[in-house]
């Protein structure tokens, strides 16, 4: 089941790519996606460089509340 964007989709800065380095770089925004299975576990389901999307540490991450403009600039811009 799909919701609108509004509630899928946010952005989160990583600040810890430990173990990751090819996957995540430090202070780079990242799409994440809602993921209430991933989110029970202390996981947050990211966008990484490869494109694809992966669970990682919540840890990792500070979301990063964004003006609607701006998020959506942004997701136009990833597709």
């Amino acid at each position: 089941m799909k919701a609108n964007h509004d509630q899928l989709i946010h952005f989160a800065v990583c600040f810890n790519n430990e173990g990751y380095k090819a996957s995540l770089e430090v202070g780079k925004l990242y799409r994440m996606i809602a993921d209430e299975q991933a989110a029970a576990h202390g996981l947050v389901r990211i966008v990484d460089e490869s494109g694809e999307d992966y669970a990682f540490a919540a840890n990792r991450f500070y979301p990063v509340p964004l003006p609607q403009n701006v998020e959506e600039a942004l997701l136009t811009a990833s597709y």
